[in-house]
């Protein structure tokens, strides 16, 4: 019972949750739903926080439970220790478990608002899309993740029944695209095309966040502190990778990549909150790479 137990939770994918969660807490900033006093207040009822924070949390849940039912038999040739080819967890408990998230997801953002649940029924839908089809094909499934991660930056942001801002949600399309295009090597490395590609993206979102950051006006120690650790973050594991094209590299790039994005949605808190709320979406990294050494992110 307790292997078959942690099958389910391997499914999920425990580390990259909080990174999820952390999209929503950036967005609710960035939607104007934070206070820039201090201590920081909501400027909405902290019940609609929660259920967009956990709502994104079961669609991403969701998300990963249905791509290894959709990746099954091609798993048991590259990934026979995943939950479904070694046995723990059947095809169907999974469809099941993966539909029963994003069900739940979208029921929770429909509680906030009706935007709210547009955008969770959108991701849903993007969702299955990659799972079943986009992934097949390197650009559509690297865009298509990329418009996932955008999404979820939108569910946030939709918070107050309105979308302040979102433009901004192509910075998590292009970063989410890079990090795909990254992992597509993991299995087989020998991706350079790939990680040069990616690279190039990398320095593009670090300038567009920087521009962003002095437009509103928060450049300042704690925003330049946490833009420059977040590219030192994302860079190096990427470098060394490029360097290497193996597969060991290359998948230590796509975890800095995906734990990276807690650091992304503090800049976003400080810029449009305040770097008290932001410490606040900071506190999910610790959790996340905790459950990293756990399960695996990837």
């Amino acid at each position: 019972m307790q292997a078959r137990i942690m099958g389910f939770l391997r499914l999920m994918r425990p580390a990259n949750l909080p990174t999820a969660g952390a999209d929503v807490l950036a967005g609710a900033a960035i939607a104007g739903a934070v206070s820039t006093q201090i201590p920081f207040s909501l400027n909405t009822d902290i019940s609609d926080l929660l259920f967009l924070f956990f709502a994104s949390i079961a669609l991403y849940a969701g998300g990963v439970v249905l791509n290894d039912y959709f990746d099954a038999d091609l798993d048991k040739i590259e990934r026979p220790e995943r939950a479904i080819p070694s046995g723990l967890v059947s095809k169907k408990e999974a469809l099941i478990f993966g539909s029963a998230w994003l069900f739940l997801g979208v029921v929770l953002a429909l509680l906030v608002n009706q935007t709210s649940a547009i955008i969770a029924i959108a991701l849903s839908f993007c969702i299955l899309l990659y799972d079943a089809i986009a992934k097949k094909a390197a650009f559509p499934g690297a865009l298509t993740m990329g418009l996932c991660r955008g999404l979820n930056l939108l569910l946030g942001i939709s918070i107050l029944g309105e979308l302040n801002h979102w433009p901004l949600a192509g910075i998590p399309v292009l970063y989410i695209f890079a990090i795909t295009l990254i992992s597509q090597g993991e299995v087989h490395g020998r991706n350079k095309r790939n990680l040069m590609f990616a690279g190039l993206i990398y320095v593009s979102v670090i300038l567009i966040v920087l521009y962003v950051v002095n437009t509103q006006e928060s450049l300042n120690g704690i925003t330049t502190g946490a833009l420059g650790i977040f590219a030192l973050a994302i860079l190096i594991p990427l470098y060394k990778a490029y360097r290497s094209v193996e597969p060991h590299h290359i998948k230590k790039a796509v975890i800095a990549g995906v734990l990276a994005i807690i650091l992304l949605d503090v800049i976003f808190a400080a810029t449009f909150g305040h770097f008290s709320y932001a410490f606040f979406v900071l506190l999910l990294l610790p959790i996340s790479m905790g459950l990293g050494s756990l399960f695996k992110v990837t």
